[in-house]
């Protein structure tokens, strides 16, 4: 008797592109005068996924980063980094994933180059954000969603 396979999914990249980006000094000129630079770095990050057309879904991952020198804002930045990723034959659970950690994965070295280069134009010294686990951010995700239903059941 032949074993019968399951056709892997396919995933291809369609279009990686910056959604959205800001990028605010609202203390400058003078917070380049600030004798030592110890600043305070903030970042927080966020994805989303909204399909498409024909197995096509865009992803995007948001970085903000609100970085302080004492109690005043040195500078503040958005960047929105989409992409349009088709996937095709993977199951909820698979697709979910892929959606919520893997395609992240891929955005967030052009949000990393973004963000390093506009600190750069902005007067300030290079900030190089630390790799990120999405896989771990997206199993506690799922782990949070989890236990909030179970929560929402027993009352």
């Amino acid at each position: 008797m032949a074993e019968e396979t399951q056709p892997a999914g396919q995933f291809a990249i369609q279009k990686i592109y910056v959604k959205d980006v800001s990028f605010e000094t609202p203390n400058s000129p003078t917070i380049f005068t600030e004798t030592k630079w110890e600043p305070e770095v903030n970042v927080q990050l966020n994805s989303r996924a909204a399909p498409m057309v024909d197995d096509m879904h865009e992803v995007v991952l948001s970085v903000t980063i609100t970085t302080k020198q004492g109690d005043k804002v040195a500078y503040l930045i958005e960047v929105q980094q989409a992409g349009i990723f088709r996937a095709e034959g993977f199951d909820q659970s698979q697709l979910n994933h892929l959606l919520g950690s893997y395609c992240p994965g891929i955005l967030f070295p052009y949000v990393r180059e973004a963000i390093s280069d506009m600190v750069a134009r902005g007067g300030f010294p290079q900030l190089l954000l630390a790799p990120v686990n999405f896989d771990a951010l997206y199993n506690q995700h799922i782990e949070q969603q989890q236990a909030a239903s179970k929560e929402a059941a027993r009352h």
